[in-house]
């Protein structure tokens, strides 16, 4: 079988609001529900940018929505009652995905397959989550049957899985990669990626894939206002996040010195993950339609980026940050190139660790890294985001003229995802 082309054809997205579950109304999107929001962006997406390149709902062959908590008013009836929130046809197939941090990436990769071996030429990829409506939360009750080791079901895999929240996976990679690292690292690239937002939105960069919702002023229901940039964002500086109380708790890995090791090199007994160096709670929706080369040429449309490759692998749980390295080896593998031959990456800032770790991997110099800002200020609704770091990376390879872009993102759960994209204008 020949292998379909895929373009990019255009991205777009809500601002990211900075979700607050105990104070519901001090998040500006606190009154809208998780599809509600997806639907509103997917009308003013056709309404808006799509009409004028004269795509259609009706034109929408198959769509997927990723949702990590895909529970509760999350659930999407199969991606249907977004679909029909928005106006879609009855005829358009669709389908929810959950792949934790990498749901709306898994439906844009299963989509991307659809047109590359000629099962579909329009598709539409979504993503959302509402992390102060429908609060991500630990283990399920019904799971407690694989996690009580005196239960006929226990699992020791599900159990280490489960009992590793995801601030202890950073925490982990943290101590596993001594003495690559020191939490003065962690702290400069989530100040990095603070002031790079900063620098963005006052620029007005993401007005280009931002589509402003109404929502309401922060601590005050009843003022409504237009949401058009990424809430959790602020400038920052070293020395005002380096005291940031921390909330993960050290392994004091035997490997390492154990406990006495660790406070030797650490100066305390606490954890290294602060609000400072790991991605908040946000409510967000993303989308992006995507086409068969030959479609798109038919209707004189032009690419924002060609899809080159797809990859995903698996890793241990605990050190789920490790994911982004295989899955991008494979993606690179499978295109073709080296980690040299990539001009820009968006790795998804979960936590800084990862980001860090992902680039001593493969030796990427910082500067070709999230150079509009990471989801440490941006945000991580984390059903929506591999769509926003795709999206993102196409139009970063277009301004800069550049040709090569990799986009990835670490998976709760241990695994890993990544895109390679190329800019055909350069």
């Amino acid at each position: 079988m020949n292998l379909k082309e895929v373009w990019l054809i255009d991205y777009a997205r809500t601002a990211f609001s900075r979700s607050r579950p105990e104070q519901p109304e001090r998040d500006v999107f606190g009154e809208i529900r998780g599809d509600e929001l997806l639907a509103n962006l997917l009308i003013k997406f056709f309404d808006g940018k799509l009409a004028d390149k004269r795509i259609t709902k009706n034109d929408i062959e198959e769509a997927s929505v990723g949702i990590a908590s895909g529970v509760l008013e999350n659930w999407t009836y199969g991606g249907k009652i977004p679909l029909f929130l928005s106006g879609f046809p009855n005829e358009v197939s669709s389908f929810m995905i959950d792949k934790q941090c990498a749901s709306a990436g898994a439906g844009m990769h299963a989509l991307i397959m659809h047109i590359m071996t000629g099962n579909s030429k329009r598709v539409l990829a979504t993503g959302f989550e509402h992390m102060t409506r429908v609060r991500r939360v630990g283990i399920a009750p019904e799971w407690e049957r694989f996690t009580d080791q005196n239960s006929k079901y226990y699992n020791p895999d599900i159990d280490i899985m489960n009992s590793t929240n995801m601030l202890q996976t950073a925490q982990r990679l943290y101590e596993e990669e001594v003495p690559r690292f020191t939490k003065e690292d962690l702290d400069k690239f989530g100040v990095r990626s603070h002031n790079l937002t900063v620098k963005s939105q006052e620029t007005g960069w993401f007005k280009g894939e931002i589509i402003p919702m109404e929502g309401h002023v922060e601590g005050n229901v009843d003022e409504s206002m237009m949401v058009d940039r990424d809430m959790a964002a602020r400038k920052s500086t070293l020395e005002g996040v380096s005291g940031l109380r921390r909330i993960s708790i050290p392994f004091y890995l035997e490997k390492n010195g154990g406990k006495q090791g660790y406070i030797d090199r650490e100066g305390t007994e606490e954890g290294v993950i602060t609000a400072a160096n790991s991605s908040p709670l946000n409510a967000g929706a993303t989308a992006a339609v995507l086409m068969e080369a030959e479609e798109a040429r038919k209707r004189g449309l032009e690419p924002m980026a060609r899809i080159v490759s797809i990859g995903w692998a698996a890793v241990d749980p605990r050190v789920m940050g490790r994911g982004p390295v295989p899955a991008s080896r494979k993606a690179l593998e499978y295109a073709g190139l080296q980690a040299e031959d990539i001009d820009y990456w968006e790795i998804n800032e979960a936590f800084c660790i990862v980001a860090l770790n992902c680039m001593d991997k493969f030796n990427i110099p910082e500067e070709k890294v999230n150079v509009m800002g990471g989801s440490t200020a941006i945000g991580h609704p984390l059903g929506s985001t591999v769509i926003r770091l795709t999206g993102t990376l196409a139009r970063i390879l277009k301004d800069k003229k550049a040709k090569y872009g990799v986009a990835n993102a670490c998976v709760g759960g241990g695994q890993g995802l990544a895109t390679v994209i190329e800019n055909l204008d350069a």
